[in-house]
Parts: C-alpha cells; sequence; structure tokens
C-alpha cells in the first residue's frame, strides 16, 4: 500500500486541436524524465476522426470521405480502431507514471472504465462494461477509451459524450465494434449536460479510484483533493 497519495496537476486546455493536444502529451509524458509528473489534460476538440493501430492502414477512399464532412483525420499511437472527437465531448488525456500507483496497464484501463461507470452513476445513469472496451449504457457506448503506455507511462485517454452531435458517429463504425451505437449523458437524460457540469464529477471519481491528490495547474488545491 503507497503510504502518499501521488498528486495529479489538472490542466484545463478548453477547445485545442488534436495536433496540439498530441503535442502537449508529449510534453507532459517528457516530464516525467525528471520525476513524478502526473497530469490530468482535459479538453474538448473540434470535429475530428482518429485511428488507433492496426495492421492495415484505413483506405484513403474512406479518410477523404471523412474529410469532406468537415472533419480532420489523424492516425495516433493509442490502442483501439477509429473513433471521433467533437465539441460536447470530455476529452480526459491522464499523462501518468503507473510506478506510482500500479504497475499494470490492465489494472489502469479498468479504473478508467470505473471512473466512467461512477460519473455516470452520479448523474443516475447505470453503465456498465462490456467485452469491448469502453463505457455503455446498454448496447450503446456513451465513453470510448484508447490508451498509449510506454515505459510506464501513460498518455491518450478518454472521451465521454456530454452534449456531442451523434451524427458524426453515423459515418464510421466506432471503435470497430459491428451492431452497436452509441450515446450520450444528454440524451439518457433527455436535457443538456455540459462538459462543464461533467468535468467535476470526473475529477472527483477520478480522484477517489486512483486515490490520488489533484491540484490545478496553478498550484491550488482542485476541489477537495488537498488534504493528504
Amino acid at each position: 500500500m503507497r503510504g502518499v497519495r501521488p498528486v495529479v496537476e489538472v490542466v484545463r486546455l478548453g477547445l485545442v486541436s488534436y495536433p496540439e493536444a498530441v503535442r502537449l502529451q508529449q510534453v507532459y509524458v517528457e516530464r516525467h524524465r525528471s520525476g513524478p509528473a502526473h497530469a490530468l489534460l482535459l479538453c474538448q476538440h473540434p470535429p475530428v476522426y482518429t485511428t488507433g493501430l492496426r495492421q492495415e492502414p484505413y483506405p484513403p477512399a474512406l479518410l477523404d470521405r471523412l474529410r469532406l464532412l468537415g472533419a480532420a483525420v489523424h492516425r495516433t499511437n493509442r490502442g483501439g480502431l477509429i473513433t471521433f472527437h467533437g465539441p460536447g465531448q470530455l476529452v480526459c488525456y491522464p499523462i501518468l507514471h503507473l510506478a506510482g500507483f500500479k504497475k499494470s496497464v490492465r489494472w489502469y484501463v479498468c479504473e478508467l472504465e470505473k471512473t466512467i461507470i461512477s460519473v455516470c452513476s452520479r448523474f443516475d445513469v447505470e453503465a456498465s462494461t462490456s467485452p469491448h472496451t469502453g463505457v455503455w449504457v446498454g448496447d450503446n457506448k456513451i465513453c470510448a477509451i484508447g490508451i498509449h503506455c510506454g515505459r510506464y507511462i501513460t498518455s491518450h485517454g478518454l472521451a465521454l459524450n456530454c452534449t456531442t452531435d451523434m451524427s458524426w458517429f453515423g459515418h464510421i463504425v466506432p471503435c470497430g465494434v459491428e451492431g452497436k451505437g452509441v450515446t450520450s449523458l444528454s440524451a439518457e437524460l433527455q436535457r443538456d449536460v455540459s462538459v462543464e457540469e461533467a468535468i467535476p464529477h470526473l475529477l472527483d471519481a477520478f480522484r477517489e479510484r486512483f486515490d490520488c491528490r489533484l491540484t490545478d495547474a496553478r498550484g491550488e488545491p482542485d476541489g477537495g483533493g488537498s488534504s493528504a
């Protein structure tokens, strides 16, 4: 059992392009070279389709068709297949050194899933895991999870649909899972649940699941996470 809870810095990026978010993740990954520098990068993206690791690239014609919709398209080094990010979606990139938590990628992904299930429960939405990665409400995915982990330092992360325009998902098979749908907190509750409304619940759930302390990027305590 750890004697001291890890400190995780919360960085609120706002609306940021996907390439800039990738660049910033690498900056925070590099900070771990000089000691523990755990961070949670919170943001939203302009419309973008991202593809994960797979043996064969997606057909150029498919990617061109997606670009014609007005979205950017980027290939990534995260796990998983193709998904969509856009306004109204809470994207969270944890940059953690798992040596400060538990050196298990399986454990880490399970904790991310449990974090989002806890967030959903705070909105009285019953969510669960499935044989497919991510968090689901019935047969509809509410949160995609795709991570990268190198030398036990994590990047990429999760995307929780809040007020996301679901029509963007209709042009792909999200995460390569056939016969399933997508949903959002707003769709489940039949009211707008903004990213701003969801963030405090995500931070509370993350703090509890990962047994850590949270500070904001200015070094001030975030919520109730400043106590030892």
